[in-house]
C-alpha cells in the first residue's frame, strides 16, 4: 500500500470516529463546497467553449464535477456511518451490473459518436473557411462521410460489448436489405442520387436552376431531395432520384443570370435604330450589369410585327431582382420607344365589303341567296365578303 492509499483510508477512518456536532459541520462543509463546485463550473465553462470545441468543453467539465460529486457522496456516507448499508445494497445488485455497465458503457458510446460528429463538423467549417477552392458541397460531401463513418464505428463497438455475433447479423441484415430495398427502392434510389449529385456537382447552393418544370434558386441539397425557391417565393422539394433523371439547366453558374424579353417593332420602322435605342436604354439601368453588355437580337417576322430579344444579365439572382430587372427593362424601353416614334404594332382586323345592287344586306334577309351542296348559290345567299387581315 502507498502513501496515498494510506492516506486516503486515515482520512476516511478520521471521518468516520467525528462527533454529532463535527458530522453536521463536515456535511455543511460538503455541500457549500458543491455549491461552489457549481458556480466554478459555470464561471468557467465560457472560457473553456472560447479555447476549445464546444462538445470538448462539456465533457471535461462533466467529468471533473462528476468526480467531485462522487467523493462528496462517499464523504458523506463514511461521515454519517452509512458506508456499510451502502455496501450491502451494492452487493445485492451485483448480478445485475455487468448488464447495467454494459447499458450504461453503450449509451455512452452513442454520446461519445455524437460528439465526435460535432467536433469533425466543426473542424471542417474551421479548414474550409481559409479555403476558396473548396466549395461547401464538398464540405458537406466529407462531413456526411465522416457522420456515418463515426456512427457505423459507434453500432460495431456496442455490438462487439454485448457479443452479437456479426457474421449472423451480416447475412440478416443482407436478406432484410432486399427485402427493404424491394419496398422503399424509390426512397433509396434516392439517396444514392444525393450522393451522385454530391460527387458530380451540376448546381450549387445559391445557383439559378430549371429542373422537372421548375425554376428557381437552390437552397438546400441534402441526401434524399433537393429545395428550390420559385419565382414566387414559394419551395419546392424535389427528390433527387428525379433531379439526377431529369436534364439540369443551370443558368446562373458564374453568379450571374441571363434574363430575356420579347418586344415587337412595326414593318414601317428601322428595326436597327429601335435595336440600338433599346441596347442604349438598358446599358443605363441601375438593375442591368454592364458586363457582359445588354443585347439585342432579332427573332422572327411576327404577324404584325418584327419580334426583338432584348438580354440582359443580372448579378446575385433571387426573384425580387430579377423581377425587378425584367419590370425596369419593359418600363425603360417601352418609354424610349414612344419617346421616338418607334411604335410597336398589336394584332388588328379590318372589315371591308363590296357594294351590291339593292346595297349592302345581311344574311338571311329576303332576296338574298344561300349556298348549294356543290358550292353555287341560292336566292337567299350574298355574295359579300368579308376580308380580314392582322
Amino acid at each position: 500500500m502507498n502513501s496515498t492509499d494510506g492516506g486516503i483510508l486515515a482520512a476516511i477512518d478520521q471521518l468516520a470516529n467525528f462527533t454529532r456536532t463535527q458530522q453536521v459541520a463536515a456535511t455543511v462543509g460538503i455541500l457549500v463546497g458543491l455549491a461552489v463546485a457549481v458556480w466554478a463550473v459555470r464561471r468557467v465553462r465560457p472560457e473553456l467553449r472560447k479555447r476549445f470545441p464546444r462538445h470538448v468543453g462539456d465533457v471535461v467539465l462533466l467529468a471533473a464535477f462528476g468526480t467531485l460529486l462522487f467523493g462528496a457522496a462517499v464523504s458523506l456516507l463514511v461521515l454519517w456511518d452509512r458506508a456499510t448499508t451502502a455496501t450491502v445494497a451494492l452487493d445485492q445488485i451485483n448480478a445485475t451490473v455487468g448488464k447495467g455497465f454494459r447499458v450504461v458503457f453503450a449509451l455512452a458510446v452513442v454520446a461519445g459518436a455524437y460528439i465526435v460528429t460535432g467536433f469533425v463538423k466543426k473542424a471542417i467549417d474551421r479548414f474550409t473557411d481559409g479555403h476558396d477552392t473548396i466549395s461547401q458541397h464538398q464540405s458537406e460531401i466529407v462531413y456526411r462521410v465522416s457522420q456515418l463513418t463515426v456512427y457505423v464505428s459507434a453500432v460495431a463497438i456496442i455490438l462487439g460489448m454485448w457479443s452479437v455475433d456479426l457474421s449472423g447479423l451480416l447475412v440478416g441484415a443482407g436478406f432484410l436489405g432486399i427485402v427493404v430495398g424491394m419496398a422503399a427502392r424509390q426512397t433509396l434510389g434516392a439517396l444514392l442520387a444525393g450522393f451522385v449529385l454530391m460527387f458530380s456537382r451540376p448546381f450549387e447552393i445559391g445557383d439559378w436552376v430549371e429542373v422537372d418544370d421548375e425554376e428557381g434558386i437552390v437552397t438546400d441539397i441534402s441526401i434524399v431531395n433537393t429545395r428550390i425557391q420559385t419565382f414566387a417565393g414559394e419551395y419546392v422539394m424535389i427528390p433527387n432520384d428525379i433531379v439526377s433523371g431529369e436534364k439540369i439547366v443551370n443558368k446562373s453558374r458564374k453568379g450571374r443570370l441571363r434574363i430575356e424579353v420579347e418586344v415587337g417593332v412595326d414593318y414601317e420602322a428601322d428595326v436597327r435604330y429601335a435595336a440600338d435605342l433599346a441596347e442604349e436604354t438598358m446599358k443605363d439601368l441601375d438593375e442591368v450589369l454592364t458586363v457582359p453588355t445588354p443585347k439585342v437580337v432579332l427573332k422572327e417576322f411576327g404577324d404584325s410585327a418584327v419580334t426583338l430579344v432584348l438580354r440582359f444579365w443580372i448579378d446575385k439572382p433571387s426573384a425580387r431582382r430579377q423581377w425587378r430587372a425584367r419590370t425596369a427593362v419593359i418600363e425603360s424601353v417601352k418609354a424610349a420607344f414612344d419617346r421616338e416614334g418607334v411604335k410597336i404594332p398589336y394584332p388588328q382586323r379590318e372589315l371591308t365589303g363590296r357594294e351590291e345592287s339593292g346595297g349592302f344586306r345581311l344574311a338571311g334577309e329576303p332576296g338574298m341567296r344561300e349556298a348549294t351542296a356543290d358550292g353555287g348559290l341560292t336566292d337567299d345567299a350574298s355574295d359579300a365578303s368579308e376580308v380580314s387581315r392582322e
